[in-house]
């Protein structure tokens, strides 16, 4: 059987738009709300929803090619590029995959060049011993193919387009992406991932290069930097993902895809807006409380809603309190007691089991 690529028509991809009329009006309108909301924060909370939102788009996209890259690695990476001060440490591959984002996002409005995916790739790569392309699209002669090995036993998945002719394939891809600011926002989106995918144009980190396609897409066709981090959705859904991939692998029919991947970028929009109402409560909070907390107690809320809207998997324990402050435990009972008290933690639990959560309001996720 063919793959999508060797088919006659490629790469007219067909779906059926007017499934995802109401899926393109609620991302629309959610959209619009984020924009106005986010015009509300400060510089300082700005900054904190870039900083979340990237570091999480990065830990999540590398997890879903089996990468783990640390948080606060990522964080340092990422508030470096945003010229704050920053003791905290980072790896190479956290600095590149911040690199990758950062220079997405700043570029997001620009037409697309066969350079910019070099020069991403060239971040995202840089250092990587078992490459022998890095910054230019793969030139080995042997197939691309997208499989996995089980009990010795090699199963194809995918085939991509031979080196040879991904350059050619490259320039109808950027043609039309450059071309394509018109269509509908989230097919577009989708779109441009598949059809990345497909070709696969690089000798690795084509998953991760795709996904910030994808978002920059996204922005151009919004005319606005929006970020959400799409990758988030697509990790707690990651067999439905490779399996949506999947079904376009023979045809250029992508509806499955299409489906799938608009409805990741909806839930992921709203997480976005989740978290912009979380920043500015955190900052009503601390401002409502302020000079009404000693230093253990500020240096705790802060840590915990550095982890974000979910905070500590599992909840803060009065371990973790002792760990964070460098206190007694008599010290860490009253001193969570009166934040419970003041109404920016609740408990849940007794004894041993007792654990602390954020505080937050009805519309976030506790």
């Amino acid at each position: 059987m063919k793959w999508n690529w060797q088919q006659p028509e490629w790469p007219k991809f067909t779906y059926n738009y007017r499934a995802l009329l109401e899926l393109e009006k609620t991302f629309l309108l959610d959209s619009g709300g984020g924009f106005a909301i986010l015009q509300k924060l400060n510089d300082s909370q700005k900054k904190e929803f870039i900083i979340e939102i990237l570091t999480t788009e990065g830990q999540k996209s590398s997890e879903i090619e089996g990468e783990l890259l640390e948080r606060d690695g990522l964080q340092s990476s990422i508030q470096r590029h945003l010229d704050l001060n920053t003791r905290g440490r980072s790896t190479p591959k956290e600095r590149s995959m911040a690199g990758l984002l950062w220079s997405m996002c700043q570029s997001y409005d620009e037409p697309l060049t066969h350079k910019m995916l070099y020069n991403w790739h060239e971040t995202l790569m840089e250092g990587d011993q078992r490459l022998s392309d890095i910054g230019k699209y793969r030139t080995h002669e042997g197939p691309m193919q997208i499989g996995s090995d089980r009990h010795g036993i090699r199963k194809i998945f995918f085939e991509a387009p031979p080196s040879k002719i991904v350059p050619k394939e490259m320039d109808k891809f950027i043609k039309w992406f450059n071309a394509s600011k018109k269509e509908p926002v989230l097919i577009r989106a989708a779109i441009t991932h598949i059809y990345f995918e497909s070709i696969h144009p690089f000798e690795d980190g084509n998953g991760r290069i795709g996904r910030a396609l994808a978002e920059k897409a996204l922005s151009q066709s919004l005319e606005k930097p929006l970020l959400i981090a799409v990758s988030q959705g697509i990790s707690r859904r990651k067999k439905d993902y490779y399996k949506s991939l999947a079904s376009c692998s023979n045809t250029l029919d992508i509806q499955k895809w299409i489906e799938f991947f608009a409805d990741v970028i909806v839930e992921s929009q709203k997480e976005s807006l989740s978290l912009i109402y979380f920043l500015d409560e955190k900052s009503e909070l601390m401002a409502r409380l302020q000079k009404k907390l000693n230093p253990r107690q500020e240096k705790a809320l802060l840590k915990m809603y550095s982890e974000g809207i979910t905070g500590f998997i599992g909840g803060l324990s009065a371990e973790n309190y002792i760990k964070i402050t460098k206190t007694s435990r008599a010290t860490a009972t009253r001193d969570l007691n009166d934040l419970i008290k003041k109404g920016a933690l609740y408990k849940t639990g007794e004894l041993k089991s007792s654990r602390y959560w954020l505080n937050l309001s009805s519309h976030l996720d506790k």
